[in-house]
């Protein structure tokens, strides 16, 4: 899943990288998948990103359990970096 948002006079590509993660006894384990949000951000006009590729999960380190989650979550984050470095 991917998105692209104006905000602020930046561009912020939101992408959904999915996973499988095994949980439970080795025997039983189950594939669940996870989902990480990946934001690029660029400066509208400009065909170079501010920063590197970044990649989030929800608090803690764990993974977001849906594509829409992490697309929403990856959008706040990228808006906050925004917010913070340059307004």
């Amino acid at each position: 899943m991917y998105r692209s948002y104006e905000y602020g006079g930046f561009t912020l590509e939101v992408s959904v990288d999915v996973d499988a993660v095994r949980i439970g006894p080795v025997r039983e384990a189950q594939a669940v998948p996870v989902y990480v949000a990946v934001v690029r951000i660029s400066r509208d006009g400009h065909a170079m990103a501010i920063f590197s590729p970044l990649s989030f999960g929800v608090p803690r380190g764990s993974p977001f359990s849906s594509e829409i989650d992490a697309l929403m979550g990856g959008y706040s984050a990228g808006r906050k970096i925004v917010d913070d470095f340059f307004h």
